[in-house]
Order: C-alpha cells, then sequence, then structure tokens
C-alpha cells in the first residue's frame, strides 16, 4: 500500500502546474475545493459538536498521523487554540530533496484549507508562514 507521504512530491508539483496553467488563483480554487470536499466533513464535524475544542481532536489526531513535531496549547477560558510546528514533515521532506524545488507556495495550502472550514463556524485563524524555509510554522486560533 502506498502512503500519503508518498504524494507530497506530486502535491508541490501539481500546485506548480496548476499555477503555470491558470496562475495563484487556479492553485487557491484547488485549495478551496480540497477545504470544501474533504477537510469540511472531518475538521467541521469536531468545530461543529465541540467548538474550538474540537479542533484540538481533529489535530491531535492528524498530526500525530503525520509524524509531525508539534506543540499544541488550547485555553478552554480564553477560546484559542495555538499549533506550533516544530517540524512539518511534509515541508521538511520537500527541502531534503536535492533534485526538486518545491512549489513557492506550498505551506499555503493548509492556511487557506483551514482557515476556510473554521470561518463557517465563526472561528478566526492566524497562520504564521516566516519560519516555513525550516519547515515550521505556527497558528493560532481564536474562537
Amino acid at each position: 500500500m502506498v502512503s500519503c507521504i508518498e504524494f507530497i512530491p506530486l502535491y508541490s508539483e501539481l500546485f506548480k502546474y496548476l499555477e503555470e496553467k491558470g496562475g495563484h488563483g487556479e492553485v487557491v480554487k484547488y485549495w478551496e475545493y480540497i477545504s470544501d470536499v474533504y477537510v469540511q466533513p472531518r475538521l467541521g464535524e469536531h468545530v461543529k459538536e465541540k467548538g474550538i475544542a474540537g479542533c484540538w481532536d481533529y489535530w491531535s489526531h492528524s498530526l500525530n498521523e503525520e509524524a509531525a513535531d508539534f506543540v499544541m496549547e488550547f485555553d478552554e477560558d480564553e477560546g484559542t487554540f495555538t499549533i506550533d510546528m516544530k517540524h512539518c514533515p511534509s515541508k521538511g521532506m520537500l527541502d531534503s530533496f536535492d533534485w526538486f524545488e518545491p512549489y513557492h507556495d506550498y505551506c499555503g495550502h493548509c492556511a487557506v484549507l483551514y482557515s476556510r472550514v473554521l470561518e463557517k463556524y465563526g472561528i478566526s485563524s492566524d497562520m504564521d508562514l516566516t519560519r516555513t524555509d525550516k519547515a515550521e510554522c505556527c497558528v493560532k486560533i481564536k474562537a
């Protein structure tokens, strides 16, 4: 069986292809489609049922499944949830290839995929992508 990790370079190449054919807007349209079809039924159900606490449930499962190095913090009183990604396995993999140039906005897909779902439930998210050159990022989510 092929693991989902095997598809990461393909995703990066698909993003490049879509941008070449129709600009960055086409890439964003694709990410929005994936958000609506794949992320909404999963993350959306957690958030619909538990509010911002559903974010903890969703990401504690998905990030562990991906073997990411991360720290999550949830402050129920403040209504905040933070993921500090210490090492993203996907971006780390792409950066490890010396024969491959990753899509320039590869990490942008996370911001689109998840914020689109969260906004439907009145939850905002702010993603810091300034450390993606080190396969690191941080997302702050607020109810």
